[in-house]
C-alpha cells in the first residue's frame, strides 16, 4: 500500500502542485538568505556561542557543510548585489550559480552578468564565466606518487585508488580534526570540494586524501628513511602519525606550556604577559576549548584560534593568574571587548592596528 499522499493526484494536477512547491521553495530560500545576510552582518552567531557563521549554520541550524557554504556565499553576495535576492526568489538564479558568479561580480557590469546567467544551468554558467574571464591553459603535468602494494592492499575496497599526485592514507587510529578551512574568519569560506578530504571508514579509522607538493613528498620519503629501523615497512600512515605526535607535542609546549618537566614559575612585570605555568593550568582547566557560554547555555565548541583572555581587562587592573585568565576563541574575545568598551572604540583600535 502506497503511503505517498500524492498517490491519488492525477498527472497534470500533480505537476502543477510540484511547480507551486518549487516556486515556494525559491521564495523561502530567498527569505532565508536575506535573514542569514543580516545575522552574518551583525555577527550575531557570536552571542549564540559560535565563532563563525559557518559553525552556527552547521551546529545550530544543522546544515551540512556544503549547504552552509553555498548559503553563506549567497548571503554575502546579496549584501553586495541586492538584485540577486529577487533572482533567487523567482527562480531565475540558483545558489550554485551565485557561488560561481560571486568572484566576478565586481570585475564587470554585475547586472549584465547576472542577466546573462538567468535560468542557466551550472555548466552553462561555468562556460559563461570562461568566455568572459578566460584563463591560461593549465600545463600538462603527470606526477606519479609511488604507493607500496602492502598499503594499497590494506585499504578497504570502498576507497578508490588515488589519482596521480594524490596520497590515500587510511590507517590512522587518531581521530581526524575538521579542517580549519571549513571554519575560517567571517570574510571568506573556501569551497568544500577544494579542501583535502578526511573520510570516516570504520570506527577509529579514516581515509585521508590530499595532493602533495614536491617538498612534502621529499620530506615524507626522508622521514621513511630515517624511521626505517622502527617502521621497516615504511608505511605512510605510520610515518605521518609519528610526525604528528612530534608536531603536536612541540606546539602544545610552545602555545600551551604543556610539558612533563615544567620550570619554576617566575613573576612577570609585563601586565599582558601570561606566564607559562598560568597558560598550562588554564589550558588543562578549560580543556583546550573556548569558554564562552551563550544565554541559552551553549558553550562555544571552538578549539581553534584560541587566545588567553583576561577575565578582568588589563586596563582595569586584571592580572595574569590562573583565576584571572580564561580561554576564548578570537571571535568571542573580540565580542567581550566590544561589549565592554563599545563597538566603535574597538573598530577604531583595530583600524589603527591594521594601518600601524
Amino acid at each position: 500500500m502506497k503511503s505517498n499522499r500524492f498517490f491519488r493526484f492525477a498527472d497534470q494536477p500533480l505537476l502543477n502542485h510540484l511547480d507551486r512547491l518549487a516556486a515556494r521553495d525559491c521564495s523561502t530560500t530567498a527569505e532565508l538568505i536575506e535573514c542569514m545576510a543580516e545575522v552574518d552582518s551583525r555577527r550575531l552567531y557570536r552571542a549564540a556561542g559560535y565563532r563563525s557563521m559557518f559553525r552556527y549554520c552547521v551546529g545550530r541550524l544543522h546544515f551540512s557543510e556544503d549547504v552552509a557554504y553555498k548559503r553563506i556565499e549567497a548571503a554575502r553576495a546579496v549584501r553586495q548585489h541586492h538584485e540577486i535576492l529577487a533572482m533567487i526568489a523567482d527562480g531565475r538564479l540558483h545558489l550554485t550559480g551565485v557561488v560561481l558568479l560571486r568572484p566576478y561580480l565586481d570585475k564587470c557590469d554585475a547586472s549584465e552578468l547576472l542577466a546573462a546567467a538567468t535560468h542557466q544551468s551550472k555548466r552553462a554558467i561555468q562556460e559563461l564565466i570562461a568566455a568572459r574571464f578566460p584563463t591560461a591553459d593549465v600545463p600538462t603535468k603527470i606526477r606519479a606518487l609511488p604507493v607500496r602494494k602492502a598499503v594499497m592492499a590494506a585499504q578497504p575496497a570502498l576507497v578508490p585508488a588515488a589519482p596521480a599526485g594524490v596520497a590515500n592514507v587510511g590507517r590512522s587510529e587518531t581521530a581526524a580534526m575538521p579542517s580549519e578551512k571549513l571554519d575560517p574568519d567571517p570574510v571568506s569560506i573556501p569551497p568544500v570540494e577544494n579542501r583535502p578530504k578526511v573520510t570516516p571508514l570504520a570506527p577509529r579509522r579514516y581515509a585521508l586524501q590530499l595532493t602533495m607538493s614536491q617538498r612534502m613528498h621529499d620530506q615524507l620519503r626522508r622521514a621513511q628513511e630515517l624511521l626505517s629501523h622502527s617502521i621497516p615497512s615504511s608505511d605512510e600512515a605510520a610515518v605521518l602519525e609519528r610526525a604528528l605526535d612530534v608536531l603536536v607535542e612541540s606546539l602544545e609546549k610552545r602555545k600551551c606550556a604543556l610539558t612533563a618537566k615544567p620550570h619554576t614559575a617566575k613573576e612577570s612585570r609585563r601586565p599582558r604577559h601570561v606566564p607559562a605555568h598560568v597558560r598550562r593550568e588554564v589550558w588543562r582547566r578549560d580543556g583546550g576549548q573556548c569558554t564562552f557560554v551563550s544565554d541559552d547555555g551553549h558553550r562555544c565548541d571552538s578549539r581553534s584560534f584560541l587566545e588567553f583572555d583576561h577575565v578582568v581587562e588589563v586596563a582595569r587592573g586584571g592580572r595574569a593568574t590562573v583565576e584571572g585568565i580564561r580561554l576564548r576563541c578570537r571571535a568571542h574575545n573580540q565580542l567581550t571587548a566590544e561589549l565592554t568598551f563599545g563597538l566603535g572604540f574597538m573598530q577604531q583600535k583595530r583600524g589603527v592596528a591594521a594601518t600601524g
